[in-house]
C-alpha cells in the first residue's frame, strides 16, 4: 500500500501512507552518522535468530480466508548497520516472519514481500500473504516479510503523539482559505519539531537506500544467491531501489502498483488528483449502477459535498459505545480516501455515508481508523510516523515547493479536482520543513539486471498508470503488465494477471511487454 500524500497528509501536514519488543533508534545511534553514501557497502551479513511463533500467529488468523492452510510460521531477529558508511559500526534490529507451506516441494528460495506506505509492515504481509498467495507459489517459496528500518517491530520511529494524529485526521481536507493553509502548516511544522527533538541527528536513519542495503544483507542471511521480490506501491520504489544498488543480484522482482521514478512533487500530486477523482467517479457510477438503488441518490459526488458542509457545521457522532469523537470532514474524506484502494470497501462506504447523513458516523470512523493505523484503545501504529520519516529522507531539498506556490496550487487545484486537489497541493510542503539527514533515492535503470516485471493499473486511485509506464522505460531490463481494473494493486485478483505473475515468479517465464489483462 502506498498512503496517498492527499488527504490526511494534505491537511495535517503528514504524509499523506503481532506484540513483541521495540528499540529506540536515538539509543542506538546517537553517535552514528544518520547518512549513507551512493556507493553499496558490503558488510557482513548476520546470521537471523529464528524462533517458532506459528501458535501465536495461527491463533491470530484463525477463521480467517485461507488459514485452512498447513502453514508454519517462524519469526526472527537479525541486525543491520546503522550507517553504511561505517558498516562495522552500531546497529539496529530487523523484525522478520517467515512462512512454509507444508506442502512445499522443489523450493527455489524465498519470496520476500514489501507491501507499501513507506510505513507498512512487512512482517504482517508476509503472514496475509501465506493465507492469500496462489498455491503454486507457496509450493515453491517461503513467504518472507520484513519490517523496514523504522517500521514496525523493526526500531520503529515513533514522534507523533496520537493526540496530534488525531488533530490531523480531523483537519479540514480541502485547505484553500489563507487561515486553512496556515493551520496545515501549522501541523507540519509541530509534526517536524516533534519527531526533530524525538530523534536529532538519526531521524535520517530511515531511507529507502539503507533499507534496500539491509534487504541485501538479509538475501544472504536468508541463503539466497540472488532476490525474488514481491513488492507493492512504495514497495516498487524499494525493489527498483535495490536494482539499481545490486543489479546482478536480481533473480526476480514484481512490482506492483509501481510509483513513477521521474515525477517531480507537483506532477506527482497532480497526477495522484485526477486519479483519486477519477476512482471516486468510478465509486459513484458503481453505486447508482446497483440494482437496489444507490444509498447516496443519483448523484453521490453531490451527498458527499452536502455532507461535507453538515460535519463542517457540526461534526457527527458515532452510535458506538463509547466512542466520544464526532465526524469532522476531514474524517469523512479520510473514510473515502480508504475506501477506495479496494472496490471491496465501496458498500461500506456507500452505507457508512449514508449512515452519517442521518447521524452516526461509526462505518466512516471505521474506514478511517484502519487508514491512519488507529486501534480501538486510541492508540496508534507508528505506520504514520514511519511515512513521513522515510518519504522526507528520501527526498532532495532542491526539490521542495515554496509556500507561495502552494498556496496558489491550493487555490487552482482546488477548483480543478474538488475533492482531492487542495488537500495534494498542501501536502508538497510536508518534507519542507523536515530536519534530517536526506538520502535522495538514485535514478534508476538497474542495467545488467535480469527481466523486472513492472505491474500498473488503469484505475489505481493512488499510483496511476503512467508511473508504471515510466518506471518500466527507465528500467533497462522492465517489461510492463497493466489491468484494466480498478483499486489499488493487481495481483493475485485475476486469472491473466496472476498466471502471468506466478509464471514468472517461479519459471523465471516473462510476459510480452505491453501485455494487458482484462477488468
Amino acid at each position: 500500500m502506498r498512503l496517498s500524500r492527499g488527504l490526511v497528509a494534505a491537511a495535517s501536514g503528514l504524509l499523506l501512507a503481532v506484540p513483541g519488543c521495540t528499540s529506540s533508534a536515538e539509543d542506538t545511534a546517537a553517535d552514528a552518522s544518520a547518512s549513507a553514501s551512493s556507493a553499496p557497502a558490503e558488510p557482513e551479513a548476520a546470521e537471523i535468530a529464528w524462533s517458532d511463533c506459528d501458535a501465536q500467529i495461527s491463533e491470530l488468523v484463525a477463521g480467517a480466508p485461507g488459514s485452512e492452510r498447513d502453514l508454519l510460521f517462524e519469526c526472527g531477529r537479525t541486525e543491520v548497520p546503522i550507517s553504511y558508511d561505517e558498516p562495522q559500526g552500531e546497529t539496529l534490529p530487523l523484525f522478520l516472519v517467515r512462512a512454509r507451506w507444508a506442502q512445499q516441494a522443489d523450493r527455489i528460495g524465498s519470496l520476500v514481500i514489501n507491501p507499501g506506505g513507506p510505513g507498512g509492515s512487512g512482517a504482517d504481509a508476509a503472514i496475509g500473504q501465506a493465507l492469500t498467495l496462489p498455491e503454486d507459489v507457496l509450493r515453491r517459496f517461503d513467504v518472507v516479510g520484513f519490517d523496514p528500518r523504522g517500521v514496525g517491530l523493526s526500531t520503529p520511529v515513533e514522534c507523533i503523539p496520537a493526540e496530534l494524529k488525531d488533530r490531523a485526521t480531523a483537519a479540514e481536507p480541502r485547505p484553500t482559505t489563507p487561515e486553512q493553509v496556515d493551520e496545515a502548516f501549522a501541523l507540519q511544522q509541530e509534526v517536524a519539531d516533534g519527531c526533530a527533538e524525538e530523534y536529532g541527528d538519526a531521524l535520517g536513519t530511515f531511507n529507502t537506500v539503507d533499507t534496500a542495503r539491509d534487504m541485501d544483507l538479509l538475501r544472504q542471511s536468508l541463503g539466497d544467491e540472488q532476490l525474488t521480490y514481491l513488492g507493492y506501491s512504495y514497495g516498487t520504489t524499494l525493489g527498483s531501489t535495490y536494482a539499481e544498488l545490486f543489479p546482478d543480484r536480481v533473480r526476480a522482482l514484481a512490482l506492483d502498483a509501481a510509483v513513477d521514478p521521474d515525477d517531480d512533487p507537483r506532477a506527482e500530486a497532480e497526477q495522484q488528483s485526477t486519479s483519486l477523482e477519477g476512482s471516486f467517479d468510478a465509486f459513484a457510477a458503481n453505486c447508482t449502477g446497483l440494482v437496489a438503488g444507490c444509498p447516496l441518490g443519483p448523484d453521490p459526488r453531490r451527498f458527499v459535498e452536502e455532507l461535507l458542509d453538515q460535519a463542517g457545521a457540526a461534526p457527527i457522532p458515532s452510535a458506538l459505545a463509547g466512542e466520544t469523537r464526532q465526524a469532522t470532514p476531514g474524517v469523512i474524506m479520510t473514510a473515502v480516501l480508504s475506501a477506495l484502494y479496494s472496490t471491496e470497501s465501496w458498500p461500506q462506504l456507500a452505507q457508512g455515508l449514508a449512515a452519517a447523513r442521518n447521524g452516526d458516523a461509526q462505518q466512516l470512523f471505521s474506514l478511517a481508523d484502519a487508514y491512519a493505523g488507529r486501534l480501538q484503545d486510541g492508540t496508534y501504529t507508528n505506520r504514520f510516523d514511519a511515512n513521513v520519516a522515510i518519504n522526507c529522507a528520501d527526498t532532495d531539498p532542491e526539490t521542495a515547493v515554496s509556500e507561495e506556490e502552494v498556496r496558489t496550487l491550493a487555490t487552482e487545484w482546488g477548483q480543478r479536482f474538488p475533492l482531492f486537489g487542495a488537500g495534494s497541493a498542501v501536502g508538497l510542503r510536508n518534507c519542507a520543513v523536515w530536519e534530517a539527514e536526506r538520502t535522495p533515492i538514485p535514478e534508476r535503470d538497474a542495467e545488467g539486471a535480469a527481466p523486472i516485471l513492472v505491474i500498473g493499473n488503469s484505475g489505481d486511485p493512488v499510483t496511476p498508470l503512467p508511473g508504471a509506464v515510466d518506471m518500466a522505460e527507465d528500467l533497462t531490463s522492465g517489461v510492463l503488465l497493466t489491468w484494466q481494473g480498478q483499486g489499488h494493486t493487481a495481483y493475485p485478483k485475476t486469472a491473466c494477471v496472476t498466471g502471468a505473475v506466478n509464471a514468472y515468479l517461479i519459471d523465471l517465464v516473462v510476459p510480452q511487454d505491453g501485455l494487458t489483462c482484462p477488468a
